[in-house]
């Protein structure tokens, strides 16, 4: 029913997402200009832009929400942790003062997890290093 009154081709460029988006509600419409297509078109993107953040500036960093920092912080410890339970360290970049406090704050947790201690050592300002005791010496890069 709808797709005998909805146009599709040249006339309008929403037209045939208009027609998915409409399909099986049963809905009688009456034949559509294309500026009634745009203005339902442009209703439907404002409806999905509602949950869009605004980006930021160059250079600044975005903050994470709480529920993806916890995420983060999650994969952080089972990735990392996983790795410094193999090889006794590992090397991880940290580029900004929020990353280095993400790495430090999951060694705090590997620690009362392990029930040993997890050191944290600044390599260089981009890169910090977590070991366990016994791993303190470098590494061959």
């Amino acid at each position: 029913m709808i797709e005998s009154y909805l146009p599709i081709g040249e006339d309008c460029p929403h037209a045939e997402r208009l027609r998915d988006q409409l399909a099986g509600q049963d809905l009688l419409l009456g034949k559509l200009s294309r500026t009634g297509l745009e203005q339902i078109a442009s209703r439907t993107v404002i409806r999905d832009l509602y949950n869009v953040r605004v980006r930021p500036v160059e250079d600044t960093v975005t903050p994470l929400t709480d529920e993806e920092e916890r995420r983060f912080q999650a994969v952080l410890f089972s990735e990392l942790g996983n790795e410094i339970a193999d090889r006794g360290w590992i090397r991880f970049p940290a580029y900004t003062p929020e990353d280095r406090r993400r790495l430090v704050d999951v060694a705090h947790r590997l620690a009362a997890h392990w029930g040993q201690q997890v050191f944290v050592e600044a390599e260089d300002q981009c890169r910090l290093r977590l070991f366990l005791a016994g791993y303190e010496t470098q590494p061959k890069r």
